[in-house]
């Protein structure tokens, strides 16, 4: 068995897989974004990255793409789904990492298999703006819409304060991207998905309304409900996604919001708070995966 990891930065998640991939005796390669070149040569396509072939891989896993410009971007996600298409498993699939890496759509994917997210409205004018800020009870979070552990998530109380953060993004070019603030009980709750069930979860507690993990949150160690645990992996599958941290809010009426679907979640802070082995989770899936395509190739 032998598998590619595609990420742009090598941290602690691709050296956790790294040493997984070695426990579990799993042939592992790194391979960089950046570095991702493509040959078409009449009927074949191959896909490298450096000396490495991941059209010859058994399984290739999508990390983080990291900064890069539009075309960039969309060259990547083009080799990966042509890796696809020649048969190799991809996980996520090229389609999940599209969705969930855009707010917008990941909302929109979950709102429509009935579940509940907090009201958003994503819009381009300071006018729209102001209005929206009024329709979502003059208490908004303005986040970006792509972006990831809670950098650019700002909470606006005050109207001259959102026309002018309104403002700046529309000078920017981005949207104006603005979600109601729930008042929530005891932090935010992270369900790690694996597949069809949920293989950990934690809550997530910071000195202020945020509660990421990059911003200085905490985890503690949550028992998730029958009824949360089905919300991640229904929220999962809305986002065609395999892997992911699903994170949830429960607000002081005791409701569940979910926020976002995070389709390459890290999970340092829950292996720490739950003693679980995520990385072997996740290579024990991937290699099933493979498997599984290869008996029916």
């Amino acid at each position: 068995m032998h598998i590619v990891i595609v990420v742009e930065k090598t941290g602690w998640v691709v050296r956790d897989l790294l040493r997984a991939a070695a426990d579990l005796e799993v042939s592992a390669a790194t391979a960089r974004w950046s570095a991702l070149r493509a040959d078409v040569a009449g009927g074949k396509q191959t896909v490298l990255a450096g000396d490495v072939v991941l059209t010859d891989a058994d399984a290739v896993l999508l990390r983080t793409i990291g900064a890069g410009t539009l075309e960039q971007i969309v060259f990547c996600m083009d080799v990966a789904h042509r890796l696809e298409a020649a048969g190799v498993p991809v996980i996520n699939p090229p389609r999940a990492i599209e969705t969930a890496v855009d707010k917008y759509l990941a909302l929109t994917r979950i709102a429509d298999a009935g579940i509940n997210v907090p009201r958003t409205i994503a819009c381009q004018t300071i006018d729209d703006a102001a209005a929206a800020f009024a329709t979502l009870g003059g208490d908004v979070v303005v986040k970006p819409l792509f972006g990831a552990e809670g950098f650019g998530i700002t909470r606006i109380t005050d109207l001259n304060l959102l026309e002018r953060a309104a403002a700046q993004l529309q000078r920017a070019g981005s949207i104006i991207y603005m979600q109601q603030f729930i008042d929530d009980a005891e932090g935010d709750v992270r369900l790690l998905v694996i597949g069809d069930r949920v293989v950990t979860s934690m809550r997530r507690v910071g000195d202020d309304w945020r509660s990421n993990i990059a911003r200085g949150a905490k985890g503690e160690p949550y028992d998730a409900s029958e009824s949360l645990v089905e919300l991640a992996l229904q929220s999962a599958r809305a986002c065609g996604a395999l892997v992911a941290g699903v994170d949830i809010l429960i607000d002081r009426q005791g409701r569940a919001y979910v926020l976002e679907v995070n389709a390459a979640p890290g999970w340092r802070e829950l292996v720490r708070v739950t003693g679980v082995d995520v990385a072997q989770h996740v290579l024990m899936f991937v290699r099933e995966i493979a498997t599984k395509g290869a008996m029916h190739a």
